[in-house]
């Protein structure tokens, strides 16, 4: 880094890195860059609609080159080799809010929550995943905590519908779609302040859900509290399978939310020096650092769009242009890299450091 940059020296460098790069503080630095989009009027122009804030995430998995305990084998992604998943959330303005790596032998499911429930900037009314961050837990703990899950199913027909025990000896030949199993209300009744003890937990932030979805899965088939959320999570699942079909629009909501966040996949890939998929780290924490820093340089990319566009719209005195200018942004994408030179020499003296083209904020939204 010290041989392609200018304006800094070697002994600079090693400072910054031993006393101000943590977990904690890149978290921080990137949430404060969300923050300020999130006060920007023009990426709410990305919203499909204005009183609710679609949100999205998925896993991207990567191979590790040295011994790790948080690596997993998979012959599907990396054959012989070991490898992990970092999990990344993104809202429909494009802003990155969370991101976490695991071990590609987990399921994605379990950290869903653990994003939601991630900071205070981003309230998501409805989040989408695809099949594998799905499972009745997560419709479960989501919707009493007060969000739509709205996952992306590979294969719908082959969901089970369910329907209460009461309702057994209904006349059904009329019905067109029909539910194929049984919702067990009875345990949910039985272990309903256990279920309420566990979201109070998650709200307050005592413990990750990560954490309880592991400990509850260790010994699923026992555990009375795993089989009432589970058996609970029947039911949101079923009203959302019905809905969806219903629907073509939060269909559509759905499917271009997880073609955006394949987009900022690329996007991972672009600002990694040499595009690689595979982590040098070994160490979990080091692990995570390193996902940190390019959502951190990503945030801070897309905000700088956003920044730019503002500053380009304030210019603009011809209405037509005007209009023109705010339908591509709100049919577009800020995911965008192609005008910025990721490689080559990094030039940190306060010449270079002044932005040649003035940018600045513009009014915020309090």
């Amino acid at each position: 880094m010290m041989r392609i940059s200018r304006g800094i020296t070697e002994a600079e460098l090693e400072h910054t890195v031993n006393w101000h790069f943590t977990l904690d503080g890149l978290n921080a630095a990137s949430d404060r860059v969300v923050h300020l989009m999130d006060r920007l009027d023009l990426p709410n122009l990305l919203r499909h609609l204005p009183e609710q804030l679609h949100t999205s995430s998925d896993g991207q998995k990567f191979e590790v080159r040295v011994d790790s305990l948080n690596a997993n084998y998979s012959f599907k992604y990396f054959g012989k080799e070991q490898g992990v998943a970092a999990y990344t959330f993104r809202d429909e303005r494009d802003l990155l809010w969370y991101s976490t790596v695991f071990s590609a032998a987990e399921r994605e499911s379990a950290y869903v929550i653990d994003g939601l429930m991630h900071n205070e900037v981003v309230k998501s009314d409805i989040h989408s995943t695809d099949a594998f961050g799905f499972s009745e837990l997560v419709f479960a703990v989501s919707h009493l905590l007060g969000f739509s899950y709205a996952p992306r199913f590979k294969n719908l027909p082959r969901q089970r519908l369910y329907i209460f025990r009461n309702r057994k000896g209904v006349d059904r030949s009329a019905w067109k779609i029909k539910p194929a199993g049984y919702a067990d209300d009875e345990i949910v009744i039985q272990q309903w302040d256990e279920i309420l003890r566990m979201i109070a937990t998650i709200k307050l932030k005592e413990v990750t859900a990560s954490d309880l979805f592991r400990r509850l899965n260790s010994y699923s088939k026992q555990h009375a509290l795993y089989r009432a959320l589970k058996a609970f999570g029947q039911i949101p699942k079923s009203l959302f399978i019905l809905q969806v079909i219903d629907d073509p629009v939060l269909r559509q909501a759905i499917e271009k939310q997880m073609d955006r966040i394949e987009h900022v996949h690329r996007f991972t890939r672009a600002v990694s020096v040499g595009n690689p998929r595979e982590f040098l780290q070994a160490e979990k924490e080091d692990q995570e650092m390193a996902e940190a820093w390019k959502r951190l340089i990503k945030n801070c990319i897309i905000c700088w769009n956003y920044l730019y566009l503002s500053q380009k719209l304030e210019k603009i005195t011809d209405t037509e242009s005007r209009e023109a200018l705010l339908d591509s942004v709100a049919h577009g994408s800020t995911v965008a890299w192609r005008h910025l030179n990721l490689l080559g020499e990094y030039d940190f003296s306060d010449e270079k450091l002044r932005d040649s083209i003035g940018i600045r904020p513009p009014k915020l939204v309090d």
